[in-house]
């Protein structure tokens, strides 16, 4: 791995600071300030051996403390634009064999080779900047590279309503399946340490498991295995009683994978609209002492942006968890689906403090001692927005998600600067974007939103009536005026329809009474979507779920907060039943 210019792991502590660059060696160790380490091997290069050691010099000074390389995001970046141009430089007819034997015309070559895009002038701007630094580079070339590239500006977009649905739908779904999960089985290690769990029994057999994955990060491993067989391979027993091998069996009871921590990296990103590497690096948050006492947590998050030339803009969000709509809502999931890695790698002694931290594959598994910034044990902290690309890209989500949800978030949603100055948001943000164009012109907004309105409207045929009139049969969710005049079945029989037919038919009836009842419905529904696979949630509850939306528009939302609020357990009972399809006149 460390070959190829990926994280190493190294000794922590500044007694056991490496060498940036090895002195019998090319191969340059970047530890940046927050303890993550890399490792670039120049002898890979196609290039001279001259050439290896002079880009290897240079590429050390960078990542020295005061170099410039905070991050080893930022040296692993420069890493893949000096292979490119080293491999530009073999494909040259009189390849230079120092950095001194670089010419004009080599420059002006590398220059037009590069891609009309981002990513070349990125790379462009990058080897400029890093070649400089040596004094032996000819005055002709210095001059040739103070000839800039056009700069190519990005062309992502804030995403469509319907596209950001679709992320925001898939991460909820995602993380909220492992929090479910993770809850489940905290219960169960809970009996067990509190010995509420029979003796021998297979409950408490799991719940011995799950305490040796707590305080291991694994459940019980064989030791003597079979050759050919994987060393994290479990005691045959526990494997029995968890239902295999495998990790949704394993470790994955108690912990993230990377696929579910990108997914709440992703979720967080839509939530506040902050950036990326802020959300991959965000501490823990912690609620305020006296919070809890009257029922509201409050958190303090605290958020550190990077900036060009080393500056860090720092800022301080109180955000209050009140109900499941409240904006710290996330962070308290957030903080019960990652209770037991953090206080794992706390134990452990980790010397940084995260919010997102997921279990390794098992494969990847690093000795507990080896402790270097992010990593220790089978646990990494925090994530880095290539593991968000490659995850969203294998979910088939469009475009680049964490940044074009930031986007979203700031220009469609708040419409308001966010880690940024507000001309940065305006000219940067929201100028280019077509979807602010649109927002600008008033007169179509309106239009298209009384439209909306109005087809919304079309959809709930029920009559809403301020009283139950005492001839009509209650259902589940509304009266009925004529019980053998349904339009869902044939006439002069029993209506057989499902009762969320109801808000659809017009002999439905729907008095302040039902009020509680439905809107108990609504939020049982938006329960079922996050949780559900998209096709099955829309093509058995969407028709449902519009009716009710448009239900809620109408009584407005003060009528509608004050109803859910009125719900009784026998309305929430009844509800349960019929998406459970057990309830019975």
């Amino acid at each position: 791995m460390s070959r190829r210019g990926r994280k190493a792991a190294l000794p922590d502590g500044p007694h056991h600071r490496p060498a940036v660059l090895a002195p019998t060696t090319l191969v340059v160790h970047h530890r940046d300030r927050q303890g993550d380490t890399a490792t670039f091997d120049f002898a890979e290069l196609p290039v001279s051996a001259a050439m290896q050691r002079s880009l290897a010099a240079l590429f050390a000074a960078r990542c020295a403390p005061g170099g410039g390389w905070d991050s080893y995001q930022t040296s692993r970046g420069n890493w893949y634009s000096i292979r490119a141009f080293s491999k530009f430089l073999v494909g040259e007819q009189r390849m230079p064999d120092d950095i001194p034997d670089l010419t004009p015309a080599h420059w002006n070559a590398w220059r037009l080779s590069r891609p009309a895009a981002v990513t070349g002038y990125k790379s462009y701007r990058e080897i400029a900047s890093l070649l400089r630094g040596d004094p032996r580079l000819s005055a002709a070339t210095r001059e040739a590279m103070a000839k800039r590239m056009r700069r190519v500006k990005t062309q992502e977009k804030a995403y469509t309503p319907e596209e950001f649905d679709e992320v925001r739908r898939t991460a909820r779904r995602v993380f909220r399946t492992a929090l479910l999960r993770i809850r489940e089985n905290t219960r169960m290690l809970t009996g067990w340490r509190e010995g509420r769990l029979p003796p021998g029994s297979p409950e408490w057999m799991t719940g011995e498991a799950l305490d040796t994955l707590a305080r291991t990060g694994n459940v019980p491993l064989q030791e003597n295995f079979p050759s050919g067989h994987s060393r994290w391979r479990p005691v045959t027993r526990v494997a029995r009683v968890l239902g295999g091998e495998g990790a949704e069996h394993t470790w994955m009871r108690l912990y993230l994978g990377r696929g579910e921590a990108c997914a709440l990296a992703v979720l967080l990103v839509t939530e506040y609209g902050v950036n990326a590497t802020t959300v991959c690096e965000m501490p823990a948050p912690r609620a305020t002492p006296d919070s809890e006492a009257n029922g509201t947590l409050i958190y303090r998050v605290e958020l550190e942006k990077r900036r060009r030339g080393g500056n860090l803009h720092h800022e301080t969000r109180n955000l209050a968890d009140f109900g499941a709509a409240s904006s710290g809502r996330l962070i308290t999931e957030a903080l019960e689906a990652t209770t037991h890695a953090r206080a794992f790698t706390t134990q452990a002694g980790a010397s940084r403090d995260r919010l997102i931290v997921w279990h390794e594959h098992a494969g990847q598994h690093r000795p507990l001692g080896d402790l270097a910034g992010s990593k220790i044990g089978p646990f990494t902290l925090g994530l880095s927005t290539h593991n968000v690309s490659q995850w969203s890209s294998r979910l088939g989500l469009p475009g680049s998600v964490m940044r074009r949800s930031r986007k979203t978030v700031n220009v469609v949603h708040r419409r308001g600067p966010a880690q940024n100055s507000q001309d940065t948001h305006d000219s940067i943000y929201v100028l280019p974007d077509p979807q602010a164009h649109q927002a600008a012109i008033p007169v179509i907004a309106a239009g298209a939103e009384a439209a909306v309105e109005t087809a919304r409207r079309t959809v709930f045929r029920a009559e809403l009536v301020d009283a139950p009139h005492p001839d009509d049969e209650e259902t589940a969710t509304a009266g009925c005026h004529d019980y053998t005049g349904s339009p869902f079945t044939p006439g002069g029989t029993n209506c057989r329809a499902s009762f969320l037919l109801c808000t659809a038919c017009p002999n439905a009836r729907v008095a302040p009474a039902h009020h509680p009842r439905l809107t108990h419905l609504h939020a049982a529904l938006e329960n079922l979507r996050g949780v559900l696979d998209t096709d099955v949630w829309t093509a058995d509850w969407s028709e449902a779920h519009a009716r009710l939306e448009d239900l809620r528009h109408r009584l407005g939302p003060a009528v509608w907060d004050a109803a859910l609020t009125a719900a009784t357990d026998t309305d929430r009972e009844m509800i349960d039943q019929l998406l459970n399809g057990t309830f019975d006149l």
